[in-house]
């Protein structure tokens, strides 16, 4: 079973990307699942199913997105297994920029929108500075140029990743992206495997449910902004 993880921010498009470039795989005859990872509350559990794939749902609450996916990750490949797929797809939570949802050997891909402006890309961290693939969607409501400009800031953060157009809407890219994935390498050992960069991390007050805010309540990992240096800094 192959294994690809699909990371993005909030309403990048990701479901239905991955919708489009999964129903040309199951056309030639693959079984394809997928295991979505949320947050608060998720739909598209529901949507895949809807259109016939197998999937199973986790949300984080009140933790940590992308510790809740490293830690969950073998036991949904197991399943996937179990199902006899031959192709699973990881989709993230809709992601803060710091997050790093990619693992060593395993195919990643990252989808951003268009519509989030030409200064995104270099606001995005190792999720897409680490994927082999970047999908840019909603290119349909932008200009060329507005396009090329947000391809060339994507190159200049990754420069060695795919970069491709998609409408998720009509499918126009899907295709491509299809090709990509059936050619995505075998599976790597997961277990013991490592991610392709490290994890945001902070164990301090609130991680533990402190909700008063104010020095005396502080404790563990904890980062100030240098007032004085910020306030001087060029913008």
């Amino acid at each position: 079973m192959k294994l690809l993880t699909v990371a993005g921010p909030p309403s990048s498009g990701k479901t239905a990307v991955i919708l489009k470039a999964l129903g040309w795989l199951r056309d030639e005859g693959l079984k394809v699942g997928v295991v979505k990872f949320d947050c608060l509350a998720s739909r598209d559990g529901d949507i895949f199913k809807a259109h016939g794939f197998p999937v199973i749902t986790g949300t984080s609450a009140n933790f940590c997105p992308d510790h809740y996916f490293i830690t969950n990750i073998e036991d949904c490949a197991a399943w996937g297994a179990e199902q006899g797929l031959d192709l699973l797809v990881s989709e993230s939570a809709g992601l803060c920029n710091r997050c790093a949802p990619h693992i060593q050997g395993f195919y990643a891909v990252c989808v951003l929108d268009n519509l989030a402006g030409v200064d995104t890309p270099r606001k995005i961290g190792p999720m897409l500075k680490t994927a082999d693939l970047v999908i840019i969607t909603k290119g349909d409501i932008v200009s060329q140029a507005e396009r090329e400009v947000f391809a060339f800031r994507v190159r200049k953060v990754n420069a060695r990743a795919h970069i491709l157009f998609v409408n998720g809407i009509t499918g126009q890219g899907s295709w491509e992206v299809s090709r990509l994935w059936k050619d995505a390498p075998e599976e790597a050992p997961l277990t013991g495997g490592r991610l392709r960069f490290s994890v945001p991390s902070s164990v301090c007050s609130y991680c533990f449910g402190e909700v008063n805010i104010g020095e005396a309540f502080q404790r563990g990992m904890v980062r100030k902004i240098r007032i004085q240096d910020a306030a001087s800094a060029p913008n």
